[in-house]
């Protein structure tokens, strides 16, 4: 049986992510510290003789006894709401956390996948982007502690597929939405959703022109899989190129969920991007992936999802105090 470590297992990737490994057959190790994944994501497994968990800050030094085939690197806070609350753990766990997998796979001899982010390219002046985008980042602006921890990611990943010769994967992951979502992670899917459940006002962040592109859970998960198994060592571009603007897909949802509620304006983050559709034509090439899944059709997954949430749970506006 082939043995994988999942980074921020019981994050909403991460969690997804062991369900196909155990479901392909492999003997899963997931790894979290909890800071933003939940337990809850996961429980599902632990009768499971093939499943573990270890409660671990992959900052520090990661060991893992025996054998192990595969890394997948996908320990990190990942919606603004978590990253701009702990700047210092986001830049550890990409720099240095990323270390000590790379370190672990290289003794291991193992396969490592990483997991960057469409964040890489900032707010981008080439559009759609493909993967030879530099970018357009602020390494100052508040924003710059989650890019250019991915970017260094990129960078040691690199380094340590060209001067050791380790096997390594880099996926950039765009806009993703599915269940295990938290409601209050501040990204704008469950943001629209938990909005529209509670009664509240949509609330958009500048003026709604600004574009994003959503994949579906099983459509990532699919496109990361192949990844892993291909030979393919640069950043490949794994998300949805079907774009759409803020406004639109807050009328999308108030028609969806058949609530009547007013969308209203705030000012727009410092750095927000204003424009994210990836371009996917490596992907294709490459991996033979494409989304399957239309927008509408997961959209009303995921709300279905979020209705079937105790009140607590959609009630809770904080997911834990950081301090």
């Amino acid at each position: 049986m082939k043995k994988v470590l999942i980074t921020g297992g019981a994050g909403f990737l991460g969690s997804h992510l062991c369900d196909r490994f155990i479901k392909e057959g492999f003997y899963v190790i997931a790894m979290d510290n909890l800071i933003t994944g939940d337990l809850k994501n996961i429980e599902h497994l632990f009768p499971l003789e093939q499943f573990e968990f270890h409660h671990h800050d992959v900052s520090k030094f990661v060991h893992v006894s025996g054998k192990l085939d595969y890394i997948l690197h996908f320990a990190s806070p990942a919606s603004p709401i978590d990253y701009l609350k702990i700047p210092i753990q986001t830049l550890k766990v990409g720099s240095l956390g990323t270390l000590n997998l790379l370190g672990l796979a290289k003794e291991k001899k193992a396969t490592i996948l990483v997991a960057s982010t469409s964040e890489v390219y900032g707010d981008p002046l080439v559009h759609p982007q493909n993967e030879d985008y530099y970018g357009n980042v602020s390494p100052v602006g508040p924003r710059g502690v989650y890019d250019e921890a991915k970017r260094f990611m990129e960078s040691i990943t690199m380094a340590y597929h060209r001067f050791h010769g380790l096997e390594t994967r880099i996926a950039r992951i765009f806009n993703t939405y599915g269940s295990r979502m938290r409601l209050n992670d501040g990204r704008v899917v469950p943001a629209f959703m938990g909005q529209a459940l509670r009664g509240d006002d949509l609330t958009i962040f500048g003026d709604g022109s600004q574009t994003r592109s959503f994949c579906y859970i099983d459509d990532q998960i699919e496109g990361i899989y192949r990844l892993l198994f291909s030979d393919y060592k640069d950043p490949i571009n794994i998300g949805n190129p079907h774009e759409i603007t803020i406004k639109e897909f807050a009328e999308e949802i108030i028609k969806l969920t058949g609530t009547n509620q007013k969308i209203i304006y705030k000012p727009l983050p410092q750095d927000d991007p204003l424009q994210r559709q990836p371009d996917i034509t490596r992907a294709k090439e490459i991996l033979g992936w494409e989304p399957r899944v239309k927008r509408i059709e997961g959209l009303k997954i995921v709300y279905d999802y979020f209705k079937s949430l105790d009140p607590e749970e959609l009630q809770k506006r904080e997911h834990r105090n950081f301090a």
